[in-house]
């Protein structure tokens, strides 16, 4: 078990506790050198009393200054930030089970307080989780009274962080004075919060299991989320909120997205990682990828292509034994009507072709539209040329001008894959 180690009454207590339960043990300490000497003073601490307790500790040193500036971040952020990467990091290298976090009651109540005044959903009001991932609280449904009765009883030294005692952070605030405020216009205010927190965690399992069950008739593919069964749901831009969520997208985003649901075709939004297409009835979802608008050219001896798409090419004689397949990954072309280099290329805006079996040029952005083509299938069209000349949209149709006729002596047979 991995103990998170403060040196404050609280890592303290629990680093005992479980020791004295029999628990095979490691305490990792962090420096965040935010306190000058008091910094150095509670990692002494900690090592004498890792020492006492004949349990091995691991120490490691933040500049959180330089690391909250260079996120752009509150200290109180960064310090948990490189807390629990380095918690995570040494959980790996020590194999061990859980890292045990001291977090008790009035904390988790903190928490609640802090995300209701920067504004929340239903999970932001379930307060600290007592498990997420390997992350466990031992001490959350313990109050602080309760713990230092224990320090008090059993005699246990521990330090105290100063910062604990003013207001700078937003938690110390209202730890303070909204909590003490609370509590006289009810004496049982911070019990009765923490109450309703396990009530809420209960509300966010049936919450939860309501979404996932919308989830399913919205999903019908992978990276389709379709609108109607979306809008016939009981609070249709929550379930969109919380289905994007998990892509970067954030409430404003998802707000307007759902403003767009009746809108036309085309709309496109974007979190960090990830792009949304409205189109017609759907919301197509991709990971963003910069599109390579690079032409490839492909030589007359070249028999396999690999990249950025798989394909074959072979020559052959036309006799009265030769046989045209019907497939749309494979197209037959007069050898003697091919230009070299071939050019693999994306599609352009004016791209035409003559589709196999009519008479007259058509504009690939028609052909697309006439076949329901959405914004994302267009853009994984590649083009098979003979100079300027569109000869197979590939995997759908040939050009008819290239195709082989009664007169066509040789073939060229290209195979996609």
């Amino acid at each position: 078990m991995l103990v998170g180690l403060s040196g404050g009454a609280d890592s303290v207590v629990l680093l005992s506790v479980l020791c004295k339960l029999g628990y095979d043990c490691i305490a990792a300490h962090c420096n965040f050198n935010l306190r000058g000497e008091e910094s150095q003073r509670d990692e002494a601490f900690c090592e004498a009393l890792t020492e006492m307790l004949s349990v091995p500790l691991h120490k490691i040193s933040f500049n959180t200054n330089s690391y909250a500036k260079e996120k752009r971040i509150s200290i109180e952020m960064a310090a948990r930030d490189l807390r629990y990467e380095w918690f995570e990091k040494l959980r790996q290298e020590t194999d061990a089970q859980a890292i045990a976090i001291a977090h008790h009651q009035e904390d988790s109540t903190e928490t609640l307080m802090i995300n209701l005044c920067r504004g929340t959903g239903i999970r932001g009001l379930t307060g600290i989780r007592p498990k997420n991932g390997f992350v466990v609280r031992p001490l959350l449904s313990i109050t602080k009274n309760e713990i230092m009765q224990w320090v008090a009883e059993k005699g246990l030294s521990y330090v105290t962080d100063s910062t604990n005692l003013t207001d700078i952070y937003t938690r110390n605030h209202i730890r303070h004075n909204i909590i003490p405020l609370l509590e006289k216009v009810n004496p049982s205010a911070g019990k009765n919060i923490a109450k309703t927190t396990e009530y809420l965690s209960e509300v966010e399992k049936i919450y939860l299991y309501a979404i996932d069950n919308i989830r399913k008739k919205v999903i019908t593919k992978e990276g389709f989320l379709s609108i109607t069964p979306l809008l016939a749901s009981p609070a249709p831009e929550t379930v969109l909120y919380e289905l994007l969520k998990p892509y970067g997208f954030n409430s404003s985003t998802v707000a307007n997205i759902y403003t767009s649901l009746d809108k036309e075709s085309g709309r496109t939004f974007y979190s960090p990682t990830h792009r949304l297409i409205k189109d017609r009835e759907y919301l197509q979802l991709t990971t963003i990828e910069v599109v390579n608008q690079d032409e490839y050219l492909i030589q007359e001896n070249d028999d396999e292509f690999n990249n950025p798409i798989n394909l074959s090419f072979h020559k052959e004689d036309i006799t009265k034994d030769f046989v045209i397949e019907k497939n749309k990954n494979i197209a037959f072309f007069d050898y003697n009507k091919i230009k070299y280099p071939l050019v693999l290329r994306r599609w352009k805006k004016g791209d035409w072709f003559i589709p196999f079996g009519m008479n007259g040029k058509k504009k690939l952005s028609d052909y697309f539209s006439d076949a329901k083509y959405s914004l994302i299938d267009k853009e994984n069209v590649w083009l098979l040329c003979s100079g300027e000349d569109i000869i197979w949209v590939i995997g759908e149709r040939p050009d008819d001008r290239f195709c082989i006729k009664k007169d066509s002596s040789k073939a060229l047979i290209v195979h996609f894959f």
